[in-house]
């Protein structure tokens, strides 16, 4: 550098000097940019991150604007209002919908009364006929006048249905609060008919009795059989139905045996076949042969006092109907009377 200063003269110190002149003003420059940047660092404010909450931090609750409830329904309704309207069909009971002053539920103490209807889930939990008022039902039963028929001529009284329509169905329906609409007991069926109307004679209509056996009430002649083998009512009401023209045809049948019985062989005593007839014949016509003249014939009142005692047993009543019919047979009543 030295020999270079030598050879060139006095202008290589001049650019040496200019040199640094300009490298110290870059510095400068810099440490003022710098400085200027540290000045902007300590003017702006240092955010604080706060972890806990402090008084001034806390904002103002909403004040919560409740709407205004407007009054029951029940409490604005006109006393001559349609009802049908307001509950047309079944629905779960509704306060609100009712002007009544209902109350249900149970108290645990004593002098209280029971809950209003208000929030009452008791209530709620029954069916209810709110729908089935007088009024109600009598508009339903002019709008199904359209749909009847006139009553038939000669169904005016009991007796005349009981005499055209001898077979009674009896069913029941449920109404329950149950997850399910079908009850148990509603599949039961019940017919009743009188024997009677069955037109039967004396061979079917003891067959008969001796087929249903408790089934048949004498004191008001009817048969009633009651199924309920079937889950539904409709199949109880066709075997039941089956069961009464099965046992009918059944009692009218004859088997060939039974030609052939004798009166050992019996069911039960039968007065026109038995010996006891021919033996009170044979007494009341002492000395007459039948078919003569004179030849009387044994009153049926003593034949069915007769049979009475042996279908039925001895007792109190058929004795003294027998020792009455007996003495009239013989003649011995009046002296029976005179000497009592």
């Amino acid at each position: 550098m030295a020999l270079l200063a030598r050879a060139c003269g006095p202008w290589p110190l001049l650019w040496s000097r200019s040199v640094q002149t300009v490298g110290i003003r870059l510095q400068s420059t810099r440490l003022q940019e710098d400085g200027a940047r540290s000045g902007g660092l300590e003017e702006e404010e240092f955010r604080v991150l706060n972890l806990k909450q402090t008084k001034s931090q806390w904002l103002a609750r909403r004040k919560a604007t409740r709407p205004e409830v407007p009054p029951a329904r029940s409490q604005q309704m006109a006393t001559d209002q349609d009802w049908g309207a307001v509950w047309p069909g079944p629905r779960t009971f509704n306060p609100s919908a009712v002007p009544l002053p209902i109350r249900q539920g149970y108290v645990t103490k004593r002098n209280q009364m029971s809950p209003g209807k208000f929030a009452n889930a008791e209530l709620m939990k029954i069916p209810n006929f709110l729908h089935l008022t007088p009024p109600v039902i009598k508009r339903q039963c002019e709008a199904l006048k359209q749909f009847c028929t006139p009553w038939p001529k000669g169904l005016e009284t009991e007796e005349k249905m009981r005499a055209h329509y001898p077979v009674t169905c009896v069913t029941s329906d449920y109404c329950h609060a149950l997850p399910t609409i079908r009850n148990p007991l509603s599949r039961i069926v019940t017919v009743q008919v009188e024997l009677g109307a069955l037109q039967l004679d004396r061979h079917a209509r003891d067959k008969l009795l001796r087929l249903v056996g408790e089934r048949y009430d004498p004191d008001t002649d009817l048969l009633t059989i009651v199924t309920d083998r079937c889950p539904l009512k409709k199949q109880n009401y066709d075997y039941a139905i089956y069961l009464l023209t099965a046992l009918y045809h059944e009692s009218n049948t004859v088997e060939p045996w039974e030609a052939t019985k004798c009166e050992a062989d019996m069911e039960f005593f039968d007065y026109e076949q038995s010996r006891s007839k021919r033996n009170a014949e044979a007494t009341l016509n002492w000395g007459r042969k039948e078919g003569d003249s004179g030849w009387q014939q044994v009153p049926e009142a003593y034949g069915e006092a007769v049979s009475r005692l042996f279908n039925e047993g001895e007792n109190e009543y058929n004795i003294a109907k027998y020792k009455e019919q007996t003495l009239a047979l013989l003649g011995l009543a009046e002296a029976e009377q005179v000497a009592q």
